[in-house]
C-alpha cells in the first residue's frame, strides 16, 4: 500500500474517532415530557398551555400526544409511555379497584381541569316522546322501546369513568332498571358515528360530541351533566407513578403551566380563540362554532327544542381556583358509586384509596406558589342536583344505606 494511501486512512480514522469521542461525551438532549389527551373540549388546558407557550415559560419541554381512547390513555400512563394525561378524574379509582384495569395499578390525580360540560344525548327515536330535562318521562320511553324492540343500548366512555357515573345516576333518578338496558363502552370521538348507524339509543360524553350530534341531526340533548350535579368534577391531570415521585419538580412545573392555562380559558374573551385552536385537526377535529357555543354556555338542544343558555354553570376551568383543587371527598363519592351500582361487591377502604391516589399536598404546593386560593370545603357533605341526597364523605356507608 502506498504511503499516501496509508496516511489518508489514518487521517480518516482519526476524524471518525474524534466524532465518536464527541458523541460519547456530548450532553444528551433531554427527553420531552409526553402528555396525552383525548379529542374533547376539556382537553383545552393541556393544549392551550402548549399553544400559549406556558410549558416553555415554566421551563419544561412538553410533547402532546393525541390518544384514541381512555383505555389507551390508561395503558400508556401505567407503562410510562405517557408521563401524564388529560383523564377522567375517576379513572384512577376505577383502575385501582380493578373495574377498569388490573387491580392495584396506580395512577395519580395531580389536579382537576374542569367542571361541567358533558351531556346525555338521545337518538331521534326518542324525539317527541320526552324532551330536555324531562327525566320523569325517561322510564316510560325506555320501557316502551324495550317492549317493542327487546333491547335499549346506552354508551359511556370507560367503566367507572365519569360518563358512566353520570349515566347511571341519570338512569337511577329516572327509575330505569339498569339490568334491563345494555351499557357499552365507546371512545368519545366515535359516539356520533355509532349513533348515526343505530348502534346505541343514547350516550353520555364530553363536549363537543353531544353538540355535534345535534348539528348533524343525529340526536338531541336530554340533559347536561351540570343539571345532574352543578360544578361536578370532570377531568384531571393524571400522572404516571414514576413521574409523580421521581420527577416531582417537573410535574409541579407542568401543573403551573396548566393552572395558568385554566385561568386564561375562564376569561370569556379568550374562548373564541380557544375554540378555534382546539377545533383544529391535530386536536379535537370538530367544528369550532359547536365547541365555542357549548363552551360559552349556548346550547342548541336539537329535536326542535330551541336553545338553553347556561351562565355560571357552563364548562369552567378555574373559577377562582375552585375547579382545580383535587378533593378527596369526590374520590370517595366515586368509590361509593361503584358499590351502589354493583361494580364492587364489598366496600373499599375509601379514605386509604383517596389518600394514596389524590396528590392533594402537591396541588397545595403549586397553588400556593401561584397565589391561587385553596378551597376549604373538602370532606364536607354535599348533594347532587338531580336527587338532592346528601353525601357525607366521612360516612359513605350511611349514604349507601339510603339508596
Amino acid at each position: 500500500m502506498k504511503k499516501s494511501t496509508i496516511q489518508f486512512l489514518l487521517s480518516s480514522l482519526a476524524v471518525v474517532a474524534t466524532a465518536i469521542g464527541f458523541m460519547a461525551f456530548a450532553p444528551k438532549e433531554e427527553e420531552p415530557i409526553k402528555i396525552g389527551f383525548i379529542p374533547l373540549t376539556d382537553c383545552a388546558p393541556i393544549v392551550m398551555a402548549k399553544e400559549l407557550g406556558l410549558y416553555e415559560k415554566y421551563g419544561v419541554n412538553v410533547q402532546l400526544s393525541k390518544e384514541a381512547s381512555w383505555a389507551n390513555v390508561r395503558d400508556k400512563i401505567l407503562t410510562g409511555e405517557l408521563s401524564a394525561a388529560h383523564c377522567l378524574y375517576s379513572m384512577p379509582l376505577s383502575v385501582y379497584t380493578g373495574i377498569g384495569g388490573k387491580a392495584g395499578s396506580e395512577m395519580f390525580i395531580a389536579m382537576m381541569l374542569d367542571n361541567n360540560g358533558q351531556a346525555i344525548a338521545l337518538s331521534n327515536d326518542f324525539c317527541g316522546k320526552l324532551g330536555f330535562r324531562q327525566t320523569n318521562k325517561v322510564a316510560a320511553a325506555v320501557n316502551a322501546k324495550l317492549k317493542a324492540e327487546k333491547e335499549v343500548t346506552f354508551a359511556i366512555t370507560f367503566p367507572g369513568g365519569t360518563h358512566d357515573l353520570w349515566m347511571r345516576n341519570w338512569l337511577a333518578a329516572a327509575g330505569v332498571d339498569q339490568k334491563k338496558v345494555k351499557i357499552i363502552t365507546i371512545p368519545p370521538p366515535q359516539m356520533v358515528a355509532n349513533m348515526k348507524v343505530g348502534n346505541m339509543d343514547g350516550f353520555c360524553v364530553g363536549e363537543p360530541w353531544p353538540g355535534v350530534a345535534v348539528k348533524q341531526g343525529v340526536g338531541f340533548t336530554e340533559i347536561t351533566t351540570q343539571d345532574i350535579w352543578k360544578h361536578h368534577p370532570e377531568k384531571a391531570l393524571v400522572a404516571n407513578k414514576e413521574f409523580a415521585t421521581k420527577d416531582r419538580e417537573k410535574l409541579k412545573k407542568v401543573m403551573m403551566a396548566v393552572l395558568e392555562a385554566c385561568k386564561w380559558l375562564d376569561n370569556a374573551a379568550n374562548r373564541k380563540k380557544a375554540a378555534a385552536t382546539i377545533g383544529r385537526g391535530p386536536f379535537v377535529n370538530a367544528p369550532a362554532d359547536v365547541i365555542e357555543n357549548r363552551m360559552s354556555g349556548t346550547y342548541d338542544l336539537g329535536c326542535n327544542q330551541g336553545q338553553e343558555i347556561y351562565g355560571d354553570d357552563m364548562m369552567q376551568f378555574f373559577r377562582g381556583g375552585q375547579v382545580n383543587y383535587p378533593r378527596k371527598s369526590h374520590a370517595i363519592w366515586a368509590l361509593a358509586q361503584y358499590v351502589r351500582f354493583d361494580y364492587l361487591k364489598t366496600p373499599p377502604d375509601y379514605k386509604a384509596i383517596a389518600d394514596k391516589l389524590v396528590l392533594q399536598d402537591l396541588y397545595k404546593e403549586v397553588a400556593t406558589k401561584m397565589g391561587v386560593k385553596i378551597p376549604n370545603d373538602d370532606m364536607k357533605p354535599f348533594s347532587l342536583t338531580i336527587d338532592k341526597t346528601t353525601f357525607d364523605p366521612n360516612n359513605p356507608s350511611g349514604y349507601l344505606a339510603k339508596k
